[in-house]
Formats: structure tokens, C-alpha cells, sequence
């Protein structure tokens, strides 16, 4: 360990053992106490300051006078995140009721394993190939358990923080109820039945699933893009669930994006092909890579227009028995300061769609 005393007067600077000790024990819960409150918030933000916030109480209760020990850390550093997430959530439906079209979550994009190859061959047939690296080992996969599809945390957008909150904790991370009921401040029945309602939501007929794996989802991709490309009503009629939804969000900040959802195949397929269209006829150079979103096979786009402006936004596609159920699209560029731009080795023109 480096020495943290001041060298001309002596001053220790190290922080004292039982700090320490804190801060080592509650690192070993980050991550955990990170899966929690995404689930519940949606936003990467906040959940990083529901865990900060935690972090405070936690310190806090160990220097209190008094204070009696904490026997089981993890439960103690899950509850106390739920119970500031709740709040949270109760103040952010006061603060969505002014934002401008509809909201998603707060996307985390990642780039696919290995390395697409640019060799002329458009978008649709390389992910229709074998070799595309989005084929993570075993390894891999279970390095990414812990994600949640962009899908789900749309569906939970539309619970109540109750519901969200009871749903997170019991059927995401399997705490008893009578926990659930103390973070809610309620009885153990009534957060069981605040459970059951949310489940209900999440499992209703028409909410967006997103269930296939890796393989078929490169496959549904790889045959909506080349649909979409050609004009192929059709071809997207047969790729699209008859209810699917397609959204942006934008929050009013980027011109020309839509402020309501587009709902069933018919809609969503005239909607795509016009969009399209459109951005064929753009004074705009426009690249897309496939990445991974939340886990799940997705698109990031860079739309530069000749005039000097550049949008980025990050498409979440939910896939689910061989159709797209859900098309998310997150242009609002406050929810986009993590993402990088397209890397120029692993990006296609759009929308011709053919490698760089």
C-alpha cells in the first residue's frame, strides 16, 4: 500500500480501517445493487445515483453511535436501493408528464464479439451468415445474464412504481414478500398482489416479447433489413407481428422524429418503408453497425447531413417466434452520452446497406 502520510508534516491521510473496510464491503454489491435499480428506473443515470445514494446510508448507518450491525449486507444494500428507487420513480411520473412524445429506456449498447468482415457484402446477407461473431461461447453468455432486454423495461414503464418495484424484487431477484412488503410499506399480501399485477402486465397478450436467441434473431434481422431495403411490403408483413409496435424517443429534441407509437404490421410496415424512402433521398451520409443493445442483436445509426449536423440513435429490436414484436428506436441524445459512434471497420451505408 502507498504511504499517505504528508511527508513535511506527518499527516496521515489513510482512511480509517472501519471506512475502509465499508467500502470494500459494499464494492463486492455494486454491480448487483447497479442490476437492481436499472430495472426499476431505466436510466443508467439514475441508477448510478440510487447507488451512490445507497452508498451514503450505508456509511451513515456504520458510523452511527449506537448502531446495531447489519447481519445480511446484501439484503440490507437491496432494500435500501428499492426503497430510494421507489422514490424515485414516484417523482419521475410527475417529471414525465411533460416530456415530449414517448419514453424508453436508456439504452446500453455494446459492440458485437469478434469482427464483422467488410467485403462488399451487404448488411441482411452477413447477418444471414454463420460468421458474424454475434455467437457468444458459454462464457459469454453467462457474463451477460444479469442484462434485461429493452423490451421488458418498456413494459415495466407502464406499471405503477408499486407494481415495478414489487415485480423487480420478487420475480427478477427472488426476495420474499415479506421484504418487498417492508420496502413498499405495506403487508405481504398486498405486495404479492401488486406482483401479481405487474406479471399480468408483462405476460399480457400484445406486449412487446423479446424471447429468440442469438441465431434467430440475426435471421429476422437479416430479413426485415432486406424488406425494408427493397420496398418489400410483403416480405416485412411476413417478418412483423401482426401487433407489433414500433417508437422513438426523442424527447422533442431531434427535428422530424415521431411523438406517437406506431402500432400493428400494416402500420409499422407503410411507416418503414416510407421512412426508408426518405432516408435514401437525404442529403446525408448515413452508416449503421450491428451491435448488441441490452444484450439483444440491434442497430446503431449515424445520420451525417451535408449541412454539418449529425444524429445518432440506437435501435432495440424485440424478436420473439420468428417475428419482430417491438422496433425501439433512442434518439434522444441525452441518453446517448455512453454510446460511442459507429465504428467505420464494422458499419454499412444505409441504406443501400453494403459494406464501407
Amino acid at each position: 500500500m502507498p504511504d499517505l502520510r504528508d511527508a513535511e508534516t506527518g499527516v496521515d491521510f489513510r482512511p480509517p480501517a472501519r471506512e475502509a473496510d465499508a467500502d470494500v464491503d459494499f464494492e463486492a454489491h455494486r454491480s448487483h445493487l447497479m442490476a437492481v435499480a436499472y430495472r426499476m428506473l431505466g436510466s443508467r443515470g439514475e441508477a448510478e445515483d440510487a447507488v451512490q445514494e445507497t452508498w451514503l446510508r450505508y456509511a451513515a448507518a456504520r458510523q452511527a453511535d449506537g448502531s446495531e450491525p447489519i447481519r445480511d449486507l446484501r439484503a440490507w444494500l437491496t432494500t435500501t436501493t428499492a426503497r430510494i428507487c421507489l422514490d424515485m420513480l414516484r417523482s419521475a411520473r410527475v417529471r414525465r408528464e411533460a416530456y415530449v412524445g414517448p419514453w424508453l429506456p436508456e439504452p446500453v449498447v455494446t459492440r458485437l464479439p469478434g469482427r464483422p468482415v467488410a467485403t462488399g457484402v451487404p448488411l441482411s446477407g452477413w447477418l444471414a451468415g454463420e460468421d458474424t461473431g454475434f455467437a457468444p461461447d458459454p462464457a459469454e453468455r453467462a457474463a451477460r445474464t444479469d442484462e434485461v432486454g429493452i423490451a421488458l423495461l418498456v413494459v415495466l414503464e407502464r406499471l405503477t412504481p408499486e407494481q415495478r418495484v414489487a415485480f423487480v424484487l420478487h420475480d427478477v431477484f427472488a426476495l420474499p414478500f415479506e421484504e418487498v412488503a417492508t420496502v413498499l410499506g405495506t403487508s405481504p399480501a398486498a405486495a404479492r398482489q401488486l406482483a401479481s399485477r405487474a406479471r399480468r402486465a408483462v405476460t399480457a397478450p400484445g406486449a412487446p416479447r423479446s424471447t429468440a436467441d442469438p441465431a434467430e434473431q440475426r435471421r429476422v434481422l437479416s430479413a426485415f433489413l432486406s424488406a425494408a431495403e427493397s420496398g418489400d411490403l410483403a416480405g416485412l408483413l411476413a417478418v412483423l407481428a401482426p401487433d407489433v409496435v414500433a417508437m422513438g424517443d426523442s424527447n422533442g429534441k431531434v427535428k422530424g422524429a415521431g411523438r406517437r407509437p406506431v402500432v400493428t404490421a400494416e402500420k409499422v410496415a407503410r411507416f418503414l418503408i416510407g421512412l426508408f424512402r426518405r432516408a435514401a433521398a437525404e442529403p446525408a451520409d448515413i452508416v449503421v453497425e450491428p451491435v448488441l443493445v441490452n444484450g439483444d442483436l440491434g442497430l446503431l445509426f449515424e445520420v451525417n447531413y451535408h449541412h454539418g449536423e449529425t444524429v445518432r440513435f440506437v435501435t432495440a429490436v424485440a424478436v420473439a417466434d420468428g417475428r419482430i414484436t417491438g422496433l425501439f428506436n433512442q434518439l434522444n441524445p441525452d441518453k446517448l452520452a455512453a454510446v460511442p459512434p459507429p465504428d467505420p471497420a464494422r458499419s454499412w451505408r444505409f441504406p443501400q446497406v453494403t459494406a464501407r
